[in-house]
């Protein structure tokens, strides 16, 4: 408007009139030249100017830089689109929007003139909230609240920790210990903690900052040479070694077919017993407890354990018995294998039940009864307890008993006795001889493993270390990066 009305008024004779002899329409159209404009917008500068010289606040407001506001930000279309998306499920997509907005009532419910673009809804979708990204991971859930976890989680587990935390050391988050009056009344309680973890040769960074003139080179595949760590770490010491350093319990397992095999019940109880006998022989003053896993592994049970798992209902006719099929062993604690090759089998009877008392229950007739060594069978087990057997089976179809039923069949029966209930694992019964109490976690409660943190704590630290082939290198990367972890973070 400025430079219009200074064209009009100008002197100049170069601006002259234009073909219609208006001067005042040749001076807008060449303000509109000098704004790369056209004759349409030379119009606009004549009807803006005239109402500018009838009332000097009619100034008119220019669009350029005005802020405009996304639809998505109206509450009422915001909630529309989000309960339309919740809808479709977890799987959603920016092009769900798109479909949306095409359908003509949405668009007039919602006063939208036109189909959204797949850019908008894109946009839209990060106004809302998502993200294209990986479902977000947390702790697993598998079998957490399945009856006999919650059972064993809130009637076992959870009782023996209350009592066990109230004689352990405690840390602020500076890693200055708590004063715990409980400790000066009795031996202070240290709970260490087991699991095995394993390091494998490629494994390595993958997100990492590269350069531009970075080439893309071969790289291993597979996971390369692994080595196994079984270990023993508390929040008071650490890992567990002497306190000079000179001792410890880690055990490096290559586990293999054609390597050093596979951990067995036999290791874990090789391991535990070393772990005792150093916490013997350097932490005596205090109570130690042995956590382990809920694995088939560490709940083992003798051979000849009680178990109604088999057990025949009837006694076994004449000529024939009932019992525990194990592997053949010769003198030298060896197994003994047959021509084919194959473990060779004997049967031994299983061990002595107990009545409510406490006294034992033979399982089979004793010397002198004319079926002597035979099995009983459980429905004389059950009727010595007291139990009318009469009208039970032997077991519901499949043992898939009713919720909640104890009395349905005899297999049930004798599964929710005490001393069919309260059988120690070999573990157990080995710890608890030297004097040791162990803690089994509840099954799929991995996440209460604090032992956990600690091996992530570890690979991160080993996944920075140089690669390399070489299982000497593996080791004493491994060895390094498990003595890096530092004791305040086990502490927190």
């Amino acid at each position: 408007m400025a430079s219009f009305l200074h064209v009009y008024i100008s002197d100049d004779p170069k601006y002259g009139k234009s073909a219609n002899g208006s001067r005042w329409m040749a001076s807008s159209l060449l303000a509109a030249h000098t704004q790369q404009k056209m004759s349409k917008h030379a119009e606009k500068l004549r009807k803006w100017t005239k109402a500018f010289i009838c009332d000097r606040d009619a100034l008119p407001i220019s669009p350029t830089g005005k802020k405009t506001q996304s639809r998505i930000l109206d509450e009422d279309i915001a909630a529309d689109i989000a309960a339309h998306l919740q809808g479709i499920g977890q799987y959603v997509r920016a092009l769900d929007i798109v479909q949306y907005t095409a359908i003509p009532e949405v668009r007039q419910r919602l006063g939208i003139k036109k189909t959204v673009s797949l850019a908008t809804a894109r946009r839209w979708m990060k106004t809302m909230g998502y993200r294209w990204t990986k479902k977000p991971s947390g702790q697993y859930v598998d079998g957490h609240e399945r009856d006999d976890v919650v059972y064993y989680r809130q009637n076992v587990f959870l009782p023996a920790w209350a009592e066990l935390d109230r004689r352990t050391r405690k840390w602020t988050t500076d890693n200055t210990e708590i004063i715990n009056d409980a400790l000066a009344n009795g031996r202070t309680v240290v709970i260490w903690f087991h699991d095995e973890s394993t390091f494998y040769a490629n494994d390595r960074r993958i997100v990492r900052w590269v350069h531009k003139s970075e080439k893309a080179v071969p790289r291993a595949k597979g996971e390369g040479a692994s080595l196994m760590v079984a270990d023993f770490i508390s929040a008071d010491y650490g890992w567990l070694t002497s306190p000079d350093k000179t001792k410890y319990t880690r055990v490096l397992f290559k586990a293999g077919k054609a390597r050093d095999g596979y951990f067995t019940n036999d290791d874990i109880i090789s391991h535990a017993t070393s772990a005792m006998d150093l916490l013997d022989k350097h932490y005596p003053e205090e109570e130690h407890v042995l956590v382990f896993d809920n694995a088939t592994t560490h709940l083992k049970r003798e051979d000849d354990a009680l178990s109604a798992q088999k057990m025949p209902m009837k006694t076994p006719k004449e000529g024939r018995n009932w019992g525990i099929k194990v592997n053949e062993m010769d003198e030298d604690g060896n197994l003994v294998h047959g021509t084919d090759g194959k473990v060779l089998k004997v049967r031994v009877n299983m061990g002595d039940a107990k009545f409510a008392d406490g006294s034992p229950q033979k399982l089979y007739f004793p010397a002198g009864h004319e079926r002597a060594s035979i099995f009983k069978g459980m429905a004389m087990l059950l009727q010595e307890h007291g139990f009318d057997t009469s009208k039970l089976r032997a077991q519901c179809k499949e043992f898939k008993c009713k919720k909640d039923t104890t009395m349905c069949c005899c297999r049930r029966i004798l599964y929710t006795q005490p001393d069919f209930v309260n059988v120690l694992s070999i573990l157990e019964r080995v710890c608890n001889r030297c004097g040791y109490r162990v803690l089994f976690l509840p099954k799929f409660h991995c996440e209460l493993n604090f032992i956990e943190q600690c091996w992530g704590y570890s690979k991160r630290l080993y996944r920075q270390y140089p690669v390399s082939s070489k299982e000497a290198d593996l080791e004493t990367n491994v060895l390094t990066a498990l003595d890096s972890v530092p004791i305040n973070v086990m502490q927190w």
